[in-house]
């Protein structure tokens, strides 16, 4: 018995398992049934779409597209007997079931192009408008190419288009044949005419012919109106006097500070209207500030001669006096007097001294002074009580003392020196020599007192520190050599006595001198051996001006008159600035002065020394 109700339990699980296993089957008939369907809809759908693309296609007049065609395999017995088979046995499992589509949102991404910007390049230039009205076939050849270019001008930004304003176009003037003659007659006219046409007949008989005589100018006029240009170039920019201190005194002499290149320095005489006063005084003005006072103010009981700064020192500044002193003024006390001085007698100078110079490097450098009665001597700023050699200068020629009046030092030398005297002579010497230092050679004499030497000092390819500048009483300036025994050239045209000469310290063709009279004259050599080039007179002639100073840049310069009054002078660049080729130019010029120089028989007699160039 219970055999049979496990048996009969076993079947019942059975059937309820085969029961639940058909119910299974069913629901997956049912559920590939209705994905069946679907893909039929989704297909309809898709046919649908077709069809309305095809008419569209037709609409606008274009083909079909031909849907490619799939080849099909007729079905082999077998597939068919499987087919039949699968259906009649209902095997789901076998068929071949369609891709399972399903509907997708595209995402939509915009990008944004790079910017290209794009301008035209312009240079901006005087537009000049003929009168005459453009051609047709201009206008139209202009039009085409702004529609040709339109289409790229539309690709670069938009730009806003400018209204510009119609321009009134002046009538021609039409002249009538009188003032076509009158205007003809011009002086004016006929001399721009004249000029032209000798230019253009140049050219076209010779346009290979260099430029500098193309327009080569015969009359003169270009050189005047140079000149004239270089005239107005000297401007008289400030005066430095003090109604105090500078009345009824003359102006000795002048210096620059080549520390502080605004500050000059003025040595005066004694004042014969006032014996209060200190017979002599040094003066040191300030050019970059417009105060009429000056800057310092220092005392000496003796007229001071010469002033000069200490070149190594910036606060000293030494003084020659007319008692033979050599004196030391310190801009850092509170004392107007001297800090040092040198002691009266015969180690020193006992006679005045117009002469005074520092030469030496910023290690290794002294003092020179000079005296009348032709006592050299060489200071130490650090010791003053005896100097630390001295040298008697006496001519050759007679053994007499040489009356020294001006100094000079050739470029940088410290050993070798000319000095100018009271009768006219220039002498050259060397503080050490081999034989005997001293006086070594004589130069032709000044027809009086020579009152002023400067050597050449600008700086240029060529070496000029051979040449050096004298003035004298006699009313002529002149060039020498240390090469030649003879001047080179004489410049005579003055009105007066020559007080004082300087060279520029940047040109090196161009130099100043000072008369009597008042007047400041500039020469060129470059330009003009005769005349001067410009000039300028000082207070309307009414004082004569006894020193000059040139300023470190070229561009200034400072006179001092005979009353005290210091004028200081600025110089355009046509008269101050050289050109490139003004050192070449100036070796021509010494070349055609040496030139006529042989010339002569008296003066080629006399070059004992041949002059090289």
């Amino acid at each position: 018995m219970a055999d049979r109700d496990l048996r009969k339990a076993e079947l019942e699980r059975k059937k309820a398992k085969l029961a639940e296993m058909r119910k299974e089957k069913q629901r997956k008939e049912e559920a590939k049934k209705s994905d069946k369907t679907v893909v039929e809809v989704k297909k309809s759908d898709l046919d649908q779409k077709r069809d309305e693309t095809s008419m569209l296609l037709q609409n606008l007049g274009l083909p079909e597209a031909v849907p490619a065609e799939v080849p099909q395999n007729p079905p082999s017995p077998k597939s068919s007997t499987d087919t039949t088979t699968s259906e009649s046995t209902d095997k789901p499992g076998k068929m071949r079931q369609p891709p399972k589509l399903t509907t997708t949102q595209v995402a939509l991404h915009t990008i944004q192009p790079k910017e290209l910007i794009v301008y035209a390049k312009e240079t901006q230039t005087l537009v000049i408008e003929d009168d005459e009205e453009p051609d047709e076939e201009e206008a139209l050849a202009e039009g085409q190419n702004k529609e040709n270019y339109a289409p790229a001008e539309s690709t670069t930004t938009a730009q806003i288009p400018e209204k510009r304003e119609p321009k009134e176009k002046l009538p021609k003037r039409i002249y009538t044949d009188s003032e076509a003659d009158r205007a003809s007659n011009q002086p004016e006219f006929l001399a721009f005419f004249d000029r032209t046409t000798r230019i253009v007949e140049r050219l076209l008989h010779d346009p290979n012919a260099d430029s500098k005589y193309i327009f080569a100018d015969y009359t003169g006029e270009v050189a005047e109106q140079t000149i004239q240009q270089q005239t107005d170039a000297v401007r008289e920019s400030r005066v430095f006097y003090d109604e105090h201190w500078s009345r009824n005194r003359l102006c000795s002499s002048l210096d620059w500070s080549p520390q502080f290149s605004e500050l000059l320095a003025s040595s005066y005489l004694k004042n014969p209207a006032s014996e209060v006063d200190p017979h002599g005084i040094a003066l040191i003005w300030n050019s970059k500030l417009s105060k009429t006072a000056p800057e310092y103010v220092f005392h000496c009981q003796s007229p001071v001669t010469k002033v000069k700064f200490a070149k190594y020192h910036p606060n000293l500044l030494i003084g020659g006096t007319y008692s033979g002193q050599i004196v030391i003024w310190d801009n850092r006390t509170f004392k107007r007097t001297p800090v040092q001085r040198t002691k009266l007698g015969a180690s020193a100078h006992t006679h005045p001294v117009y002469c005074i110079d520092v030469v030496g490097s910023q290690n290794a450098h002294n003092v020179i002074s000079v005296s009348t009665d032709g006592k050299l001597c060489s200071w130490s700023l650090d010791m003053f009580s005896k100097p630390q050699e001295c040298l008697e200068l006496q001519a050759k020629a007679n053994q007499k003392s040489v009356s020294v009046t001006a100094l000079a030092f050739p470029g940088d030398s410290v050993n070798n020196f000319v000095v100018g005297s009271e009768d006219g002579i220039i002498y050259s010497g060397q503080r050490h020599a081999n034989k005997k230092p001293g006086i070594s050679d004589a130069y032709e004499k000044h027809g009086a007192m020579v009152t002023g030497l400067d050597c050449h000092r600008a700086q240029s390819k060529m070496d000029f520190s051979h040449l050096f500048l004298s003035s004298s009483f006699d009313w002529t300036v002149k060039l020498w050599s240390t090469k030649n025994d003879t001047p080179l050239h004489s410049f005579e045209n003055f009105g007066a006595y020559v007080l004082d000469v300087g060279w520029s310290p940047i040109h090196p063709g161009l130099f100043a001198a000072t008369d009597l009279t008042g007047r400041l004259s500039f020469w060129n050599m470059n330009v003009d051996t005769e005349v001067p080039i410009a000039s300028s007179m000082v207070n309307n002639g009414s004082e004569g001006l006894n020193s000059l100073a040139w300023h470190q840049s070229g561009t200034m310069l400072a006179t001092g008159s005979q009353n005290g009054r210091i004028s200081l002078f600025e110089l355009g660049e046509t008269l101050a600035q050289p050109a490139v080729d003004e050192s070449s130019r100036l070796n021509q010029t010494l070349t055609e002065i040496y030139a006529r120089l042989e010339e002569q028989p008296a003066a080629k007699s006399n070059l004992t020394r041949k002059y090289d160039l």
